[in-house]
């Protein structure tokens, strides 16, 4: 989610009972919140617990406190670090060079027409490459042969920017302003896009006439599977059986399971029905979903029923998923696995517990939202790959209670026990699926400070959270896991599973945890920024949104929001263990506007995939762009696009 639509979303989506909102606009907590440490303290504490847990005095000196000398600035991360920019265009670090590999607008079924940006339609975005690329998944072709010169590329189309595709619209008007089809053309230029790359040896080039091309949309139907499937909730005219749905929209970040599928995840609804929630009789659910009759930013509602909230009140349950899609089967029909919860989907990232269980991390990007963990029921089959197609429909959801005293819990959300009964609105494991926020409420999970990225390090098995920012946290809503108030900078949390026999238990119960980076300038105090002492001045961030890792177990983090201090959103790289560890440095600068997003490698880590996202949207009309990138000719707007980054030796990247 942009920084500018969690904006618009700030006030929404928080139950009523636990929060209040002042005649000044902000976010209070009706009850006590967890008294957390005092900054300094809680700082200390999670450095004598880092230096007993890596056996290093280097992690002594892995964030910076006032009076303490700075560490020798000793890093894996090799390449000369960029200067910080305001720019219409992108840069990369000396020794890299970076290619446009795919552009909103350009084909992605054969038969599609060329672009023409005067000249939109909804039947040619159906068969071009959607808008606003988000997560991008690299998959080895052959399916299984681990090869980095050929393969598919799955990526996300987060929303459209209407004011960038039209003249006369700016962003507050167009869900008011756009004709019948203008709104079909922004629907028909979202969902997803499967493309098939190769790098021939003179460079990746998009394979034409590819037999996996494919184009999804809010028009695919798909499969409603899990406890929620049939639920009275999910059933519509359309669908009296609440088993298929038409579509998905808002896809964000996601994962891929390991069998090769990957997981779109939702990133809510709000924003994209019309009508007043307030008056269908499911007002206080979807009020705790962030509904809000003043958010009909695309106009869905004018001319389909099923996007106006009074029209059809159980639509806006049918979203807010994560969708399992096969990309090596052009035909295979996307599935939304309700077990996995619903709420504002950031991403699904997948790794394998001891026994074979899959386990699936989630975050909720809304402010005072949570983390969660789902854990399959059975082994995955390495051998069978058609036995796991189901294999996410049963299993436990569980949601992350953060602890003083830097302990974790994972707590089971499993319909019928404790709190989680009929007589608390739970009646059965349907109900869960859908009112999963509710739930989380109830058992007492922690509330966070808009978590979005969440992976897990493949070299160390340790995990990172970045949570974006808060601005509306108060005082005596801190808590240990998020420290500051307000918190407009964000901040990077480390999770450590359990091991056994040098064996990394995702699926247990407790974790330790510690806070990893408070982002923010450290040169200035009231900051309380927190980074290895040698950043630089170029270096440092705010707003962490994704964050990826190399072969290597290099950390890359991608922003959103630093647009706000004077210079473009970008992407750092940094160790997370050894003498380097949070030290990040500047390593890509989109243009202006813009974000990038959902870094992904090929498996020798030396390609790296990049999405580039809404450039110029910080423009207020077509008329008057900030940016024309990357094609930087009159007439054409600014496209978002998927850039490859390549090191100029041809070395992997990072170093």
């Amino acid at each position: 989610m942009t920084k500018r639509l969690r904006a618009r979303r700030r006030l929404a989506g928080l139950p009523a009972d636990r929060y209040a909102t002042t005649d000044k606009g902000r976010i209070i907590r009706r009850t006590a919140a967890v008294e957390a440490p005092a900054l300094s303290g809680l700082v200390r504490a999670t450095l004598s617990r880092r230096g007993l847990l890596l056996g290093s005095a280097a992690a002594a000196v892995a964030l910076s406190l006032p009076g303490e000398r700075a560490a020798a600035a000793e890093t894996s991360v090799g390449f000369p670090e960029l200067k910080r920019v305001m720019d219409d265009h992108d840069r990369i670090a000396a020794g890299y060079d970076r290619k446009v590999l795919i552009r909103w607008g350009d084909k992605v079924l054969p038969d599609a027409p060329e672009f023409d940006p005067a000249n939109l339609t909804a039947a040619a975005a159906a068969r071009q490459f959607g808008t606003n690329n988000d997560l991008l998944v690299y998959l080895p072709l052959p399916i299984g042969s681990g090869r980095s010169d050929h393969g598919l590329l799955f990526v996300n189309h987060e929303y459209p920017n209407p004011q960038l595709m039209w003249p006369g619209l700016t962003e507050d008007d167009a869900g008011a302003k756009m004709t019948e089809a203008q709104v079909a053309v922004t629907m028909a230029a979202i969902g997803c896009s499967v493309i098939e790359v190769k790098d021939d040896g003179a460079g990746w080039q998009v394979v034409a006439g590819s037999r996996y091309a494919r184009r999804i949309s809010p028009a695919t139907p798909m499969r409603i599977s899990g406890p929620a499937a049939g639920h009275p909730l999910m059933r519509t005219a359309a669908d009296p059986e609440g088993r298929t749905v038409l579509g998905t929209f808002d896809n964000c970040n996601g994962g891929v399971t390991p069998w090769g599928t990957v997981l779109s995840c939702e990133e809510g609804f709000d924003g994209w029905f019309g009508g007043d929630p307030a008056k269908t009789e499911h007002a206080a659910l979807l009020a705790r979903y962030g509904a809000d009759k003043e958010e009909d930013g695309y106009g869905w509602g004018r001319f389909h029923d099923r996007f106006h909230y009074e029209r059809e009140p159980n639509e806006a349950h049918r979203f807010d998923w994560v969708v399992e899609i096969d990309p090596y089967d052009p035909e295979a029909q996307p599935v939304k696995r309700t077990a996995l919860g619903r709420f504002t989907h950031e991403n699904a990232s997948c790794v394998v517990a001891p026994d074979g269980r899959v386990v699936v991390y989630m975050a909720d990007d809304h402010d005072f939202d949570y983390l969660y963990k789902f854990v399959s029921a059975r082994p995955w089959n390495p051998q069978d790959r058609a036995a796991n197609r189901d294999l996410l429909d049963e299993g436990t959801l569980h949601v992350a209670r953060f602890n003083a005293d830097l302990t974790l819990d994972w707590l089971p959300l499993v319909q019928g026990e404790g709190k989680l009964t009929a007589e608390n609105g739970f009646a059965n494991p349907g109900d869960l699926a859908i009112k999963t926020r509710l739930a989380a409420d109830l058992v007492g999970a922690t509330p966070m400070d808009a978590p979005e990225g969440f992976s897990v390090n493949p070299v160390t098995g340790r995990l990172y959270v970045a949570l974006t920012e808060n601005e509306d946290i108060a005082p005596d809503q801190v808590n240990a896991a998020n420290p500051r108030a307000p918190n407009p900078e964000g901040h990077l949390l480390e999770l450590t599973p359990p091991a056994a026999d040098g064996r990394i238990d995702h699926a247990a119960a407790r974790y330790g945890w510690d806070i990893f980076i408070l982002c923010g300038d450290p040169a200035k105090p009231e900051a309380r920024a927190r980074y290895h002492p040698a950043t630089s001045a170029d270096g440092w961030f705010t707003d962490p949104d994704n964050i990826a890792f190399d072969p290597d177990g290099r950390m890359y983090v991608c922003t959103d929001g630093p647009p706000d201090a004077g210079f473009n959103d970008a992407l750092y790289v940094l160790d997370t263990d050894g003498p380097g560890r949070a030290l990040p440095k500047l390593f890509y600068s989109p243009p202006r506007g813009s974000e990038c997003s959902g870094p992904c490698f090929t498996p020798d880590g030396r390609t790296l995939f990049l999405s580039v996202q809404h450039p110029g949207e910080d423009s207020e009309t077509l008329d008057a762009v900030t940016t024309r990138w990357p094609d930087f000719r009159d007439g054409v707007p600014p496209r978002p696009a998927v850039i490859v980054i390549r090191k100029a030796d041809g070395g992997p990247i990072g170093t």
